[in-house]
Order: structure tokens, then sequence, then C-alpha cells
């Protein structure tokens, strides 16, 4: 089955490309962990001026890989412009930190000496989706590739041409070849990549169905395994809440990127005293949104990137509907070429609605109106992910004792739920396990080894 690249916003195919056989893939992992077995033998100051080379590479570059992304997936081409140079700052801070975080760790022991050291594994297999075509890849490949790991890629299948562009500027940066690949293949063809001896590791990105796959087999295989799965963050409005500047950063929250991101916001959560204010506000800011051509800078919603998961959306919607939810704006696809959705509100979201317990992947915003604070964690912690939270007040203490109390790998107090590379990103529950960036990011696929030694005296011997 080939992959096909497509541009969402004019539904044209834009190339298609034949995938490996077996042949091929075996011959790309074997290459694979031969490079890495010279790269991990180079001096992390080397690996360091690779990486700069690469984030050099990517600013000089930026404007055509953000058209490239724009094309293919749909995002908006001032966001994608973002993406790109966020990748190049994810690789300086790892040329600028790897060192330190990977240091050898003398330990006080029963020993004459005793100390950690940080080895490489090997080759790590990255599962990456297609919402993030560059950044996903760069904040799993950059500490990775610090380490001393090599890094070979199966990408979401409707991003061809993103992942092979990866390919292309890691090897522009001077990555040896090998080091990083593309592997152009199957799904149904990871469990082998996974099985094969020339593989160590891997890490996805993606769809709870597909982490649970990866994991099965990772773990039939004895091979680590870190996972950054689905989420359905929760917004939570309180009381002193500043609804204007909250109602702003709502919108931006939940409608970046189209919707299409694990850690948006999905569930708005609102006490009794701000639930109507806030949503006037909310609702009017997300009808003033302009839908349209992702590639001009007016635009603020872009097509979702496939038609199926435009269907999938909308179906999830007047199912909730149906069950009582009710339809305050949008909540339908839009009349035009392309997979557009209308920016909608879902209000009097319950859990007698398919909304509630979903993950909506899209630009649709839930909102669940809480009877009290208190029963306001409770409908946040009442989910199976447990990726991002937010909350949103003007009393720090209280929002931070509250904080807690949520289930999830992150809380932001009056701010987004965002990935930065100088803090450790994943989740909890169903969202995944393992952590991405910061010093425990780069640490999940390294043998911490334990070496401890006696000095021998003579008569000992």
């Amino acid at each position: 089955m080939p992959y096909v690249s497509l541009d969402p916003a004019h539904n044209q195919v834009l190339q298609t490309y034949t995938s490996w056989d077996a042949n091929h893939l075996a011959g790309a992992l074997e290459k694979a962990g031969a490079a890495q077995q010279s790269w991990a033998q180079t001096p992390i100051s080397r690996r360091a001026e690779v990486l700069h080379e690469v984030a050099i590479h990517l600013r000089v570059q930026r404007d055509q890989y953000a058209a490239l992304i724009t094309q293919e997936m749909g995002k908006l081409l001032r966001e994608a412009r973002a993406e790109v140079e966020k990748c190049a700052a994810g690789c300086d801070f790892y040329a600028q930190h790897a060192e330190d975080y990977l240091r050898t760790e003398a330990v006080k022991t029963d020993a004459g000496k005793s100390y950690v050291a940080y080895y490489p594994l090997g080759v790590v297999l990255a599962v990456m989706p297609w919402n993030f075509p560059f950044w996903q890849v760069f904040r799993a490949a950059a500490p990775a590739l610090m380490a001393g790991n090599a890094v070979v890629l199966k990408h979401a299948s409707n991003v061809p041409q993103c992942a092979l562009a990866l390919e292309a500027i890691f090897s522009a940066g001077g990555l040896p070849p090998g080091l990083f690949t593309t592997l152009m293949i199957e799904a149904d063809q990871v469990q082998d990549v996974i099985a094969s001896h020339a593989v160590q590791a891997v890490t996805l990105t993606g769809s709870e169905a597909a982490g649970r796959k990866v994991a099965a087999c990772a773990g039939q295989h004895l091979k680590k395994c870190v996972l950054e799965l689905g989420g359905s963050d929760p917004f939570i409005v309180l009381r002193d809440a500043d609804l204007e500047f909250t109602a702003n950063m709502a919108v931006e929250s939940r409608f970046l990127n189209c919707g299409q991101s694990c850690i948006a916001a999905k569930r708005f959560i609102l006490v009794p005293e701000i639930a109507d204010a806030f949503l006037q506000a909310f609702r009017s800011k997300v009808e003033a949104l302009k839908l349209g051509d992702p590639t001009q800078d007016d635009t603020q919603i872009g097509p979702m990137a496939r038609l199926d998961l435009r269907e999938t959306l909308h179906q999830q919607v007047t199912d909730s509907i149906a069950q009582g939810a009710v339809a305050l704006t949008g909540c339908k696809p839009a009349e035009r070429n392309g997979y557009f959705y209308q920016a909608s509100i879902l209000d009097h979201v319950t859990n007698k609605t398919r909304a509630y317990h979903e993950e909506l992947f899209g630009p649709v915003a839930i909102v669940i109106r809480a009877a009290s604070e208190e029963d306001a964690l409770q409908i946040a912690n009442q989910t199976r992910f447990g990726l991002g939270s937010s909350i949103w007040s003007q009393d720090i203490e209280r929002a931070e004792q509250l904080a807690t109390r949520i289930h999830a790998g992150c809380t932001f107090i009056n701010g987004m739920v965002k990935s930065d590379p100088r803090l450790p990103f994943g989740g909890v529950k169903a969202s995944g396990f393992g952590r991405e960036l910061s010093q425990q990011g780069i640490r999940e696929f390294v043998n911490a080894k334990t070496v401890w030694i006696r000095q021998v005296r003579a008569t000992e011997r």
C-alpha cells in the first residue's frame, strides 16, 4: 500500500510513495545499528556540534519546511513556522545541556570507588504522529541522538514528505549516514522492527490504541518503551479567575493547530459563579475566529488533517447532542472544499454523553458545568486520560493546592499546557508512561550503569 501525501485544504493528492519491502527494511536497520556503534564512541562535544548545525539549517530553511508542513497536514503557516523554530531551539537545548545531564555521578558506598555512568541503548524506533510532524520527531530524536543512540522513524502515513525531509535535515547538519533513518513502512511492519535484534527501544506518540499495541509488542521482546498518548485535558475556571484573560487563553488553548493536539484544553470545567459570564466571553471569541486558507496570515482555523478525522469528530458531536449536550455554536463541518470544521462549543456536556468520556481531536470545546470547586476537581479526574491540565484563578496559593490533587503529568496555573525542553513531559493513566524532554527525557534511553571498584592489596590476592 503506497504512502499518500494529500493537501487537506484543497483535497488534492500531492505525491505517492511505495512502501518498503522486508529486505529494504532489514538493510536499513542493520545500517542504523552499525552507525550507532560508531556514534556511541563519538565525543559528546562532536555530537553537540552536529546538533547545532541541524538547528542552523532549520532556521535558514524555516519557511521552506513550514510551507511543507502546511501543505501536507493543514497547519496554519505561522504555526508551522513556530514549529520549525521550536525544533531548532530543542536541538540547541540538548546540544548545550546533554553533557551535564549524562555526566558520570560519583556515589559514596563501601567501595573504594563507585559511580553511575550513562551509556546509549542502541537503536531507538520512533513511531510518530502527523499533528506536529516536525516537533514530535525532534523532541524524541534530539535527546536520543545526543545520548549516543541512533533513531529510526516510522512517521504517520499522511506526512511522508515531512518524514523524508526530516532525514534530509539531519543529513544536512552532518549526522553520519544511517544514524537517523526514515522507514517507509506500513503500520503492520512496526512489530517486525520492534522485534529486530537491531532495535533496543521504542518511543511512540499517538493514540491509546496504537500505544497498547506497541507496548504489548515491546513487552513481548523486553524492549524499553516510552508512550505519549491521548489526552482530554481539563481547563478548570474558578470563581476568582480573570475572565477576559482566561477566555482569550481558552481560545488559544483549544483551537491552536485546529484543536488537533494531545495537550490542547478539551474539557472546560466551570464553577457556577462564573459559568455564564465566562461562556459569554468565550463564545464571542470563538465565533470571531476566521476559518480559511492556512497559508493566509489572517486565518485562525485551518482544515483538519484528514477526512476520516473530521467524520469521526462530527459523529462524536452529533452523538453527544442526541444524548443531551447543547450545540452552543458551530458543531458541523464547514461548507467549503477541504476538510474544514467550524470552531465549535458543546455546552451542558454530562457523563451521559459521548464527549464526556472520549477525546475530541479537533476544533470543538466541550463545557462541563460543575456544582462546586470540589466537584470541578472530581470531574477533572473522571477520565481515563492524564496528560495535562490547567487551573485558572487569581489565588495562586489555592490553585497550587488544588493542582496537587489533579491526576495528570502536568498542571499549569494561568497558562496553557505546552511542552518545554526544560521540563519533563508525559502523562499517567491511559495517557502513557515515561517522560520526554529535560534531564528525565534524555535518561529514558540510556543504560544507567553502576560501576563498583575495590582496591585489592597484595595480601588480599
